[in-house]
């Protein structure tokens, strides 16, 4: 699909791979071309469950135990049975500005008119579109099902009943289960991971985790990142990925030598819904920005999808 990318709790390639029947995958599209939330992020020096030296025994066990925890979490996540009906809440903002200067670099003087005489100008209108979907998600037998109503575009009242997610800029599915692609048992001994810093969401302290791919392990098409896990349930709440394993990212490099600028692409999940000891996806947020040799950066897309208003009728884990 020609302009498209791809970034995912696990798969980042294009088609996307069939998931194990006992475990899905989450994807995420970026067209055109995860969630800030009220987080204190405290840097400290990072400390390796693996990095020798005195007086990190305690640390060392406690990212351990971590560790154990996020594993059977994930165990139970994969396991699970449930049918919740939420709002979604889609917005997106598009800035033309580098597209309209990638046109205007063929006449170098007309370039140079345009960009002299754009204080006076009134700035370039951004494209900005919003959904809003009755989103239903079930999952049983080890099959999952998304059904959508779309109730709103664009403000207009639309009420169409099994209706496509029509998104410009992302295209994702199955969100809950990106957790899992980082630390479940089946996914942890292919990844480093160290305690970067500590902080709070939403009041509840956490430990910030970065997972990065281990060296001489399997090569795997995971994504890998950053999480933030609640320092007593050892909930997963928040998943910042690392762009660097974003399916066809090579897209995002040739559009940003075309602007001649370095592309940089957020990615961020937040699990703040809750029931029955299974997180629910309550943010997603993707931004597409490019940044000059100057350092200066430029957004050309945001989204960001809410998920509100749960009503769950079955959440339960089944025994294997």
């Amino acid at each position: 699909m020609k302009g498209r990318g791809k970034i995912g709790g696990m798969n980042a390639h294009l088609a996307g791979t069939p998931g194990n029947k006992f475990l899905i995958f989450s994807t995420i599209i970026i067209i055109l071309v995860v969630l800030t939330g009220p987080l204190i992020f405290v840097n400290v020096p990072a400390l390796s469950a693996q990095a020798p030296g005195s007086g990190q025994s305690a640390t060392v066990a406690s990212l351990d135990t971590l560790l154990q925890m996020t594993a059977d979490y994930c165990r139970e996540l994969e396991n699970a049975v449930f049918d919740f009906v939420c709002l979604e809440e889609i917005k997106e903002r598009i800035d033309p500005t580098l597209d309209l200067e990638l046109r205007l670099y063929a006449d170098s003087g007309r370039l140079e008119r345009w960009r002299s005489n754009s204080l006076f100008w009134a700035p370039i209108k951004k494209i900005k579109n919003s959904y809003v979907y009755d989103y239903q998600c079930i999952r049983s037998g080890g099959e999952i099902r998304e059904i959508r109503m779309l109730l709103k575009k664009n403000g207009k009242k639309m009420n169409e009943p099994n209706a496509k997610l029509e998104t410009s800029i992302v295209v994702y599915k199955n969100v809950l289960f990106s957790p899992a692609n980082l630390f479940s048992e089946r996914f942890q001994p292919t990844y480093d991971f160290r305690i970067v810093g500590k902080g709070k969401i939403e009041g509840r302290p956490v430990v910030i985790v970065d997972a990065t791919p281990r060296a001489g392990a399997a090569e795997t098409k995971n994504l890998y990142g950053r999480a933030w896990i609640d320092e007593e349930t050892a909930d997963i709440l928040k998943i910042e990925w690392s762009e660097n394993r974003i399916g066809h990212y090579d897209i995002f490099q040739l559009r940003g030598k075309k602007y001649r600028r370095q592309p940089r692409i957020t990615s961020r999940s937040e699990f703040l819904a809750e029931k029955n000891g299974i997180r629910f996806p309550s943010r997603l947020f993707v931004e597409e920005a490019y940044i000059n040799e100057k350092g200066n950066v430029s957004i050309r897309s945001e989204t960001t999808v809410v998920y509100r208003d749960f009503r769950f009728f079955t959440v339960e884990v089944e025994i294997r």
